[in-house]
């Protein structure tokens, strides 16, 4: 029997006070469990009607539980036990967390980087079961790993359909092409979005084969499922959503610290959930993956900030009393649904629609547009600092001219802090680099949110597009932006296409600054012109907070 626990303190406490009565009376929980579509306005309900089946999610994902055990054993018994996940975003996350937090082993493959790539396709191919997840069918970044990982079963006498297993929606181009190719295909709910779909075949097939006692996390979702389908003040689906977007003024800055909950990379999975669903029409709610109570971003009592501690599911206690903090406690299972549930409250409390991510797709257009265009060089840079170049764009006059005569690294660091707003802005790092060999770059997170006294995100590309990148660009224009670009160490061809993997993550990073740009948001692009040398380099100025 699984529990959940959420108490608050502070502003977030009298939130829950001033929002959850009202949503008891109006029957949102029930409402939302029975799938009314019109819970989010009229200009909503289009979408929501065709979004809402994750609430049944713990009950009718059950006929997966033999077939993936059935597709398990079989591959067992032919040595197969090496798994790689090929998915972005809600596909790839939910079962990143399902598994570390199991203890199972899942290699999850969610770049477009060359190098990355390629240190995947050469890690024990001969054992190896691809998992190639795309809801629509029509996502580049996977479509192209299914690609490279086709012709490496090819070049190694293997034949792919021996290997891998296409999770989609039912009628995708990806599921017919895949049925032909004679692949195992699992087709996942059509009426569940990408980052509800923990508990759909996206989330389960990928995390079952790993060897995760999927039943048991389905299990821990039902024991919680009528308790946040009830109208009640008690519920903590509404008292969590309440927390999240009913705070006044709101605070749109919600810090995600682990405090012994036990769940591996939880606040990942909830950043690209709550960013995703919220940011949106000029308000949403920014998620702040921080490493522990240490962090800047917990110590400050800022007045846009929300502290959310992940915590045992029998801990006790809400915090200091004049901080505004929410304390969540509950097992893997459960907690996927009831943030699920809090996110959809919080969208109706915030009047936007918590299921459509206009911005992703405006990103996604523009680096095909730029793909479209032969991937040719980007514009001069403003200046070369050592083996790193220096381009601006955005601002509030569009062009980057808020520069100035910055020709240094550090000095266009100074440029670019210096539009951040003092008591609202933040800062996002977004890093087109291998996010396992480059690991390390994160760390300049902390020493940033000490220089701005702001908060602080990090993101790896392509990975956050499909996160923080709809905040980035739908959310309050209050952000200012960092990205990092870098040669690749050696670029690797995708088969079948006229484009390289470098030229994609290229066009994707230069996609995402040009749409934040048109959006008036100031981007420091920095880009590498030697990937250990330029590296080397950003990491001594980062470490310092961005000095010199």
């Amino acid at each position: 029997m699984s529990s959940l626990s959420v108490s608050a303190s502070g502003a977030a406490a009298d939130a829950i006070g001033r929002h959850v009565p009202g949503l008891v009376e109006d029957a949102v929980a029930s409402r939302l469990f029975a799938k009314d579509a019109t819970l989010w306005g009229p200009d909503a309900e289009s979408e929501s009607r065709i979004r809402l089946s994750w609430v049944g999610l713990p009950r009718s994902s059950r006929p997966l539980v033999g077939e993936i055990a059935a597709m398990r054993e079989s591959f067992a018994e032919q040595g197969l036990t090496h798994v790689v996940l090929c998915g972005m975003g809600g596909s790839s996350l939910a079962p990143e967390v399902i598994c570390a937090t199991a203890g199972k082993p899942l290699v999850v493959l969610d770049s477009s980087d060359p190098d990355y790539v390629r240190r995947a396709l050469g890690d024990d191919l001969e054992h190896t079961v691809v998992v190639v997840s795309s809801k629509s069918g029509s996502t580049v970044e996977t479509d192209s790993q299914r690609r490279a990982y086709e012709q490496a079963f090819t070049d190694a006498g293997i034949d792919p359909a021996a290997r891998i297993v296409v999770v989609t929606d039912p009628g995708s181009p990806l599921d017919a092409e895949s049925r032909e190719k004679g692949y195992r295909v699992v087709n996942a709910d059509p009426e569940v979005g990408g980052r509800y779909s923990a508990l759909t075949a996206f989330g389960l097939v990928p995390s079952g084969l790993a060897g995760v006692d999927v039943e048991g996390l389905l299990d821990d979702a039902e024991s919680v499922a009528d308790l946040l389908a009830e109208d009640d003040d008690a519920n903590p689906g509404l008292r969590l959503g309440a927390a999240m977007g009913g705070t006044d003024p709101l605070r749109d800055k919600l810090v995600l610290v682990d405090d012994g909950s036990g769940i591996v990379g939880f606040a990942d999975w909830a950043e690209q959930l709550i960013a995703e669903s919220t940011g949106k029409n000029g308000t949403g709610v920014l998620p702040v993956v921080v490493g522990g109570d240490s962090d800047p971003e917990v110590t400050w009592p800022a007045a846009d900030v929300t502290v959310a501690r992940l915590v045992d599911a029998d801990a006790e206690g809400a915090g200091d009393g004049a901080a505004s903090e929410v304390r969540v406690g509950g097992a893997l299972g459960a907690q996927l649904l009831l943030w699920e549930v809090a996110t959809a409250v919080a969208g109706r409390l915030l009047g936007i629609n918590p299921f459509d991510q206009p911005d992703v797709e405006s990103a996604k257009k523009a680096a095909r547009a730029l793909l479209d265009q032969g991937t040719g060089a980007s514009e001069a840079p403003a200046a070369t600092d050592g083996a790193v170049e220096i381009r601006a764009l955005g601002g509030s006059d569009g062009s980057g001219g808020w520069l100035g005569d910055a020709t240094t690294v550090p000095a266009a660091l100074d440029a670019l802090f210096a539009q951040l707003d003092a008591d609202r802005g933040y800062v996002a790092v977004m890093a087109y680099l291998d996010r396992l060999a480059d690991a390390d770059l994160a760390e300049c997170r902390v020493p940033l949110a000490r220089r701005t006294e702001r908060p602080t995100t990090f993101g790896w590309g392509p990975r956050f597009l499909h996160s923080t990148g709809q905040f980035h660009k739908g959310g309050p224009a209050l952000g200012v932006y960092l990205q990092v670009t870098t040669a690749p160490k050696e670029d690797l061809a995708i088969p079948g296409r006229e484009f390289t993997f470098g030229d994609f993550i290229g066009s994707q990073a230069g996609g995402d600054a040009a749409v934040l740009a048109e959006h008036g948001r100031p981007v420091l692009q920095l880009h590498l012109t030697d990937h250990d040398a330029g590296l080397a380099q950003l990491r001594e100025v980062l470490a310092g907070g961005g000095r010199a």
